[in-house]
């Protein structure tokens, strides 16, 4: 079979969630392109070619955009079997014949398969079980250069990004993983992560990320993959996602992380109040929070926050508390991070503690408003700012 992979979307990474299926599915003896329309046109040609098509959604913004790509494939030929695979793929099943929710590899060499014997199937599955993983296939997708980069110091280094683990232990209400994963996470073999990392290495990258949900959901694994990888490749940085209440219980890994590497950490800290954090289930407080900073900081490794500041339950004086922290802390965040509204995707464990609205189909999210009018008229204005500054170029 020909197959077509598509990625939308992956913040600004060359995509591993298309190269990590079209590697199982070139195993699997499968004839297979990969377009990232982030950085490649569009090209009707590429669906000509193809037996299947299948788009990557693994968040939010994919997601969007993939529903939208796959209505122009579907315009050009009404009976290519479409597929949608990932975190994100329950909110395609409208635009798609399959989905794919989860562990989606094999899953979706699966699909191929029974295309291929014309055999039928379940139209969506979910799959969190465990299963055989291969090096991700790279060489499909444009090079690292056309992706983001790190500017560390004086240096501009050429950033690859790779994955230890899929899913989480926790079960923040806020996020989409548990309505998926439901408190389990998947180890991506040991061997498969370092080859990863070797090609990436051997393709330009000079700093990896990890984006796995929690870098530290397993620590053992995580600390092995970072020893192993820094030992190999001695001058690459590194970063990693970790939750406030990860950093407090393994402080003591922090040091060694900077010796290997790690130059920053992403943690969701969202909001300073801690009432909104006990409604989303976050695991830690405010105090904490400011604890972690301590932490990572005296550890040598600079702390990037990401926050929500924008929630059903947010007043004015919380939105003042969040700066006002920043400036404690000193603490310099993407602009963008002080715009976020929270988004409540069906299935989403928000239901548990909030009423929830009417569903809108084109934004995938529940709609609310805050019970305080200035509340929602102020993220539109700093929404609008930050968005004017984007266009104007000011990256300040």
């Amino acid at each position: 079979m020909r197959v077509l992979l598509f990625s939308t979307y992956e913040l600004g990474h060359q995509p591993l969630h298309v190269a990590a299926p079209a590697a199982a599915l070139r195993a699997a003896g499968h004839d297979v392109r990969a377009v990232d329309v982030a950085v490649t046109s569009y090209d009707p040609s590429d669906v000509t070619w193809a037996d299947a098509v299948a788009f990557s959604v693994p968040m939010h913004t994919a997601t969007r955009l993939a529903r939208d790509l796959a209505r122009r494939v579907r315009a050009s030929d009404p009976v290519l079997p479409l597929c949608a695979y990932g975190l994100y793929a329950g909110h395609m099943a409208e635009s798609v014949d399959h989905t794919v929710v989860g562990e989606y590899e094999q899953a979706v060499v699966a699909w191929v398969e029974r295309l291929a014997g014309e055999a039928s199937g379940p139209a969506q599955v979910v799959e969190i079980g465990r299963s055989p993983s291969a090096v991700p296939l790279r060489s499909l997708l444009a090079p690292l250069s056309d992706y983001a980069h790190l500017e560390h110091g004086s240096d501009h280094r050429r950033v690859g990004y790779t994955e230890a683990s899929h899913g989480c232990r926790h079960r923040c209400r806020h996020c989409p993983i548990p309505a998926v994963y439901d408190g389990r996470y998947r180890i991506v073999p040991f061997d498969v992560v370092q080859a990863d990392i070797d090609q990436l290495v051997a393709a330009g990258a000079q700093h990896v990320t990890f984006g796995d949900p929690d870098f530290l959901n397993g620590p053992h694994h995580a600390a092995r993959v970072v020893r192993a990888a820094h030992a190999r490749h001695p001058d690459v940085t590194y970063d990693v996602t970790v939750k406030v209440e990860h950093i407090l219980a393994h402080r003591e890994i922090w040091p060694e992380l900077a010796e290997l590497g790690v130059v920053f950490v992403v943690s969701a800290f969202e909001t300073t109040n801690d009432a909104i954090l006990t409604t989303l289930d976050k695991g830690h407080t405010t105090a904490e929070a400011a604890e972690a900073i301590q932490i990572v900081r005296a550890a040598g490794i600079d702390i990037r926050p990401s926050w929500l500041p924008f929630t059903p339950w947010t007043t004015m004086d919380d939105v003042v508390g969040i700066f006002e922290f920043m400036s404690r802390h000193r603490l310099d965040p993407d602009p963008v991070q002080l715009t976020v509204r929270l988004l409540i995707p069906e299935g989403s464990l928000i239901a548990q503690v909030h009423e929830l609205g009417a569903y809108d189909d084109e934004l995938l999210t529940y709609r609310w408003r805050s019970s305080d009018p200035r509340v929602d008229a102020l993220q539109a204005e700093l929404a609008e700012m930050v968005a004017a500054a984007a266009d104007a170029g000011d990256d300040d």
